[in-house]
């Protein structure tokens, strides 16, 4: 029986993100943030106190489609929350995660089976080999940025 240590990873598939290749990454930012209309935030909580509401609650207002992703919550926002990614029913353009790096390669192989376009790792959060891993299957990676901060900034920058 082979060892599973000894099979080969999957090939790239950078086409997934073909119209991002080759762009600078602030450009390719600002085309993450025009175009991806859903975005699944993985540790999303109902407290108002925590970022994670308050950056959805900023989403949802500039007309994206949230979808909580959280075991512990029902509803968040008014919307249904899902225990996990590979539960959520339609289609997700970003997955935003608001849980510690220890979290995230997990996150990432959800997020790379249900085909998201991107991962977003919220101000304060990095894990380089799990961003490795998602760029290596196709998909954007954004570490250390907030994506209400992001937007906000690049609003701004179109309004002058």
């Amino acid at each position: 029986m082979a060892d599973p240590a000894d099979k080969a990873p999957p090939a790239p598939n950078p086409a997934r993100n073909a119209e991002l290749a080759g762009m600078p990454e602030p450009d390719a930012i600002t085309e993450i943030l025009n175009s991806s209309k859903t975005i699944a935030v993985v540790g999303l909580s109902s407290n108002r106190m925590r970022a994670s509401f308050h950056v959805a609650e900023y989403l949802k207002s500039v007309g994206r489609q949230i979808i909580p992703v959280n075991p512990n919550e029902t509803a968040v926002l008014g919307e249904k929350s899902y225990a996990r990614l590979q539960d959520v029913p339609v289609s997700i353009d970003v997955v935003e995660i608001f849980r510690r790096p220890a979290f995230v390669p997990e996150i990432v192989e959800a997020a790379i089976q249900i085909k998201a376009r991107c991962v977003w790792m919220q101000e304060g959060i990095e894990n380089a080999e799990a961003a490795e891993r998602a760029r290596h299957a196709g998909l954007f990676v954004v570490m250390n940025k907030c994506m209400l901060k992001e937007h906000v900034r690049r609003s701004r920058e179109v309004q002058r």
